[in-house]
Parts: structure tokens; sequence; C-alpha cells
């Protein structure tokens, strides 16, 4: 099951931690609309509240009240395949020999299966599909053997695939991202703790400061009396592979990832637009509000200024079309979310820009319903390159039929949302706005080519499969 999620894990001196978490989970809401849960533990018993709905929802007072503890861990969801019920949300709890473990994933494994057959067999019993239940029973298994770094380390030469993770082991909370560096994690500190999350805004929400990014293969164990925390490297890779697609439409703008402020790598991203592919029109305006930053920048690249104006106005109350999972729902919530503004629009050229097309449900009735509201064309700017495959890594890219630029080319897909023209972006401008070499970012989606052996498809580089049979502690 492939899960786009956010995760956090706080440890503070001696105040309950519920309330930050939640707060903290609030600011990740984009990242997750179908489930939100919380972990604590009070040093004596572990608490836990998961349910399905918004943050907003799932939580009342009566359950921040009830969830004690200086330590815990919390999480989003939203699934991009799979089953939609509560069995698969988080943070998953297991109680066991050696304590009690909470468990946040963001990510996806490659080899769920494998690691599940074998545990199964050993006499583990699953309740999902999901792949968190699986990493929480092989750590569990692996602690009643080894200390916690080990047991981790050993779990870690397990499982392939994505995973930034928050972990209560007890008292203590713990994270961990993937050799690779795929999803994001970062460490905060506060006046009275320690916090980890997928995003520094949630760090943000709660007054305190970024410290740095989670390196790829490390473990980062949060002191439970929040004094500090200890790092160990676990794994080295001579490459990452940071999702390219975190900067481009996923995080916040305001978040800090890989040490490069999103807002500013998307205004880079439009101006490298306008000098690949930059138009002169009347107008330029952007899809709210995930075009907004690619648009500003393409704006101020142009020598001699274009007209940066907001012709499209958005209904707040209406989700990600992204995220809804029948077509129909997708192609009714474009018309409930996004209006065009006539005074703008009529009688005008316009550059409409856009942080990518998937399905291109979006983009043609965009086009449609500035055409309606009078422009004389429609150009259309995209801050990524064209998605011609599917994400193996946790974001929901659906399918390679369902991806409108799997089998068409720019011109085909012109034609089909009925543009005047359309560009798409360079990977090379993408590697360059990120500081990197695009051999060190995830480029799947976007090349066919991914950075894990994924069955039938293809890799870009040497890449060792662990092997599933349960291995030494000094392995």
């Amino acid at each position: 099951m492939h899960e786009k999620c956010g995760v956090v894990g706080i440890s503070t001196a001696d105040r309950d931690v519920a309330r930050p978490l939640y707060y903290s989970l609030y600011a990740l809401q984009h990242r997750g609309q179908e489930s939100a849960g919380i972990v604590t533990h009070d040093g004596f018993q572990q608490y836990e509240h998961v349910e399905m709905g918004l943050v907003g929802d799932v939580f009342d007072e009566s359950d921040l009240d009830s969830l004690n503890g200086s330590n815990g861990i919390g999480h989003v969801r939203y699934p991009t395949s799979g089953s939609v019920n509560n069995c698969c949300a988080q943070p998953f709890s297991v109680s066991f020999k050696s304590g009690s473990l909470g468990l946040a994933h963001n990510g996806n494994l490659i080899n769920t299966g494998e690691i599940r057959e074998e545990l199964a067999a050993l006499g583990h019993a699953f309740t999902s599909d999901g792949d968190t239940e699986v990493i929480a029973h092989d750590l569990a298994r692996n602690l009643l053997e080894e200390d916690l770094v080990r047991a981790v380390k050993r779990t870690m030469s397990r499982i392939h695939g994505s995973y930034s993770l928050t972990i209560t082991h007890d008292e203590t909370v713990l994270g961990v991202r993937d050799p690779q560096g795929n999803r994001p994690l970062c460490i905060g500190e506060l006046d009275d703790g320690y916090v980890l999350a997928s995003e520094s805004a949630a760090i943000d929400t709660l007054d305190g400061d970024l410290v740095r990014d989670v390196r790829p293969g490390e473990l980062v164990v949060l002191h439970d009396d929040g004094s500090g925390f200890d790092t160990y490297q676990l794994v080295e890779t001579e490459q990452t592979a940071h999702c390219f697609f975190e900067h481009v439409y996923f995080a916040r703008p305001d978040s800090v990832i890989d040490d490069e402020l999103v807002y500013e790598v998307r205004r880079d991203l439009g101006g490298a637009l306008w000098e690949e592919s930059g138009i002169e029109t009347d107008v330029v305006m952007p899809v709210p509000d995930s075009g907004r930053a690619f648009a500003s920048g393409y704006a101020d690249a142009a020598p001699d200024g274009v007209d940066f104006a907001e012709g499209l106005m958005k209904n707040r109350y209406v989700g990600r079309t992204f995220i809804m999972p029948t077509q129909d729902e997708r192609e009714r919530a474009v018309r409930l979310k996004l209006n065009p503004i006539k005074s703008t629009v009529e009688g005008k050229t316009v550059t409409v820009i856009d942080d990518s097309i998937v399905r291109g449900t979006t983009s043609s009735q965009l086009v449609e319903l500035l055409y309606e509201a009078g422009a004389e064309e429609v150009h259309v700017r995209i801050g990524a390159p064209p998605i011609v495959a599917p994400c193996y890594m946790g974001i929901d890219m659906a399918s390679r039929d369902e991806l409108i630029a799997a089998d068409r080319s720019v011109e085909e897909i012109r034609d089909e949302i009925q543009a005047d023209s359309l560009s798409y972006l360079s990977i090379e401008a993408i590697a360059d706005a990120l500081g990197t070499s695009d051999s060190d970012l995830c480029l799947g989606c976007v090349t066919g080519e991914y950075p894990y052996d994924i069955e039938g498809e293809q890799t870009d580089r040497e890449v060792t499969r662990p092997a599933v049979g349960h291995s030494s502690a000094d392995d």
C-alpha cells in the first residue's frame, strides 16, 4: 500500500505532548486527509487515539486529555491504493514482551509481501495490508534479541524502499530516514524538548527552531527527558534519491527540505520556466495555490516584466483534486474549486502556470473555463517535467493508463487540453534549482527509471536488494 503521509514525534521535559502533536498534525494536514492519530507514553503505559477523518474532527478536548505522557508520535495519512478503512490508520501500535511500540510511516516499501510472508510463517498475525504493520512486527521481533539501535539497524537491513519513520519504544521517541533519503524528515528544538517532523512548518507551529534534516540512513533517538538527542549513521550510501516532487508539489512552501526553502525553489523553477519557454502575453496567472510561487518567479524573470494577476479564485472548502479517488469526483471538484475572474481574463492573452499535469483533468477544465471567461489565447506552462510513469514511493501518480503524458507527446497533450501552447520544465532545471545532481534525485515518475529495484521497472543505478532472511546483529 503506497502511503503519502505526515509524521511527527516529540519528547519534552515534563509537559504532556498530546497538544503539541495535535498542532503539528494540523500543520501537516496537507500531507494526508483520510486519517489521523497520536500515540503517547507516560513512562508506565502507552496511550493511543487513531481515527478516520481530518485532524480537527478526529480529536476533541477529552481525547487530548486522555493521551498522557511527555513523549509521543503522530500521523496524518491518505492512501494511494488499497482499502480505505480504519485498519490502516496510523500510528500502528503493538505490545510485546519487551514493551510497547508505536510506529508512523511516510513512504512505501518494495518488499513488504516477502517480509510479511516470512513473519507470518513465524507466527506473526497481521490485521492490515499496510507496510507499517510489517515494519512494526519486524522491529518488535528484533527488539526481543537486540538493543534498540541494533534492532533498528537489523530492520533497516531487511526493508527495501522509501520510509521516514517516527517511532515510540515505551517512552523513547526515535526517527529513521531511509538510506536514499527519499521522504523528508527533520529535527527541531523546542524550549523544553525536541521534535521530529516531515516538514519544518510543523516545528514553526510549535515556536521551535529547525536544527537540521535527518540524514539519509540515520537513526535519531530523542532523550525521553527532552534534554537532547543521539544520532547513529546506520547505513551509508553513495547516492541519495530525494523526491523532487516534494519541492514541486507536495510540501508546504514555507517548509525547508534538504536545506532549501520550498517557496524559493518554486520561484527559481518559475524563473527557469521563463528562460526555457517564456512567451509574452497580456497576463500571467497562477493556478491557486499550487502555481503561485512558480508564476511569481516566471513573471519576475521576464526581461520587460509581465503583468502578474490572480485570474482564478479558489474555493478553499474543496480538497485537493489530486487526492480525490474517482475521475467523476475530480472533474466535479475542479468546477467547485476554481472560478475565473472575468475582468482579469476577458479579451486578453493569458499564460496560466501550474506545478504539474497528472491526469489532465484539471488542466483541460481550466483552459475551458478561461476561454468561457473571454480569454483570447491560453498558454500553459508547467513547473515540472511531464509525468510519464507511476510513483512507487508514496505519491499517488496512478497507473500509466491514467497519466496523460505516459503515451502522448507534449503536442498531443496540448491538443488534448486545447491550449494555444504548452511547455514543461526540463529535468536539468529541476536539478539546478535544487543545487544537486539529477543522479541524487528520485525522478522515476518523469523518466520511468527508479532508484530502487522494482519488479517490472527499470532502475537508474546499481541497487542491492536486502535479503529477507533474519540477519545477524553484526551485519
